[in-house]
C-alpha cells in the first residue's frame, strides 16, 4: 500500500488554520438556509481497520425559529411589542437581521408565531375530546388537569399577551382567525352536546374560564405566586366548580 506524501510545512500550515480556527472564533452548526444539514463525523470503532472507515451523520440540528421566539418572547415582555426592533432581536441572537428574515417576514409576523402557541392549548385538547365524545365531567376534569401543567410552563407566554394587547388587536390574518373560530365552534359543540346534562356542561364551561381566567387574563396579579403553589390552587378550584 502506498502512503501519500506528508504535506509541506506550508501546505500543513493551511490545514492546521481551517482545523483549529483559532481563540475567539465560534464554530457554528445553524441550519443552512438551503437546507443542508451540517455534518458530523460518528468514529465508530477505535480499531485502526481501514475496512471500518468513519461514519459521516447529519449533526442535531437547533431549532432556529424557536429561539428567536423565546428571545421575542423576552424582550417583548420586558420592552413592549413596540419598543423591541428587529435589530435587537438579531443581537440578543448573535445573528444578523436577514437571518431572521429568513424565517419571518416582519416583527408582526414573529408576535402572531407567538400568539398561536396560545392555540395549541387548545388545539391538542380538543383533538382529546374529539376521540372521547360524549365527554364526561371526569374525562372533563382530568383534561384540565394536565392542561394547568402545560399552562403554567408558559406563564410568560400570558403575560407578554397582557402587556401587548394593542399590538395583539393589531394582528389579522386569515389563517390565524380561521383556526380561531374552528376552535370557538369545536369548544362550542362539545358545550351543546345535549347527551351530557346541562348542569355538567355549565360546570364544564365554568371550569374552563376559571382555568383561563387564572392564568391568562390575571396579568401580573400572581406572579409573585410559585408555579407549584398556583398549580396547586387552580386545580383545587377546578375540583370545586367540577363537583369533584
Amino acid at each position: 500500500m502506498t502512503l501519500p506524501a506528508s504535506p509541506n510545512p506550508e501546505e500543513q500550515s493551511l490545514i492546521d488554520s481551517i482545523s483549529d480556527p483559532g481563540p475567539g472564533v465560534e464554530v457554528l452548526h445553524q441550519i443552512d438556509p438551503l437546507g443542508e444539514d451540517p455534518i458530523s463525523v460518528d468514529p465508530g470503532d477505535d480499531s485502526d481497520n481501514d475496512d471500518n472507515p468513519p461514519r459521516l451523520v447529519p449533526a442535531a440540528k437547533p431549532d432556529t425559529r424557536d429561539r428567536i421566539l423565546d428571545v421575542a418572547l423576552d424582550l417583548f415582555t420586558d420592552q413592549g411589542f413596540d419598543g423591541t426592533s428587529l435589530r435587537e432581536i438579531a443581537e440578543r441572537l448573535n445573528v444578523t437581521k436577514a437571518a431572521l428574515y429568513y424565517h419571518f417576514e416582519s416583527k408582526d409576523d414573529i408576535l402572531l408565531a407567538l400568539h398561536m402557541r396560545l392555540h395549541e392549548f387548545g388545539r391538542e385538547a380538543l383533538l382529546k375530546m374529539a376521540k372521547q365524545e360524549p365527554v364526561t365531567l371526569t374525562q372533563w376534569g382530568e383534561l384540565l388537569d394536565e392542561v394547568v401543567d402545560a399552562m403554567l410552563a408558559q406563564r410568560k407566554l400570558f403575560l407578554m399577551h397582557e402587556r401587548n394587547q394593542a399590538a395583539l388587536e393589531k394582528l389579522h390574518r386569515a389563517e390565524h382567525d380561521a383556526e380561531h373560530e374552528d376552535l370557538q365552534n369545536q369548544f362550542r359543540r362539545v358545550l351543546a352536546d345535549t347527551r351530557i346534562s346541562l348542569e355538567d356542561r355549565v360546570r364544564m364551561a365554568a371550569s374552563f374560564g376559571v382555568l383561563f381566567s387564572g392564568l391568562f387574563l390575571s396579568g401580573e396579579a400572581f406572579a409573585a405566586t410559585t408555579d407549584e403553589e398556583l398549580g396547586g390552587l387552580l386545580r383545587r378550584i377546578l375540583r370545586d366548580v367540577l363537583g369533584g
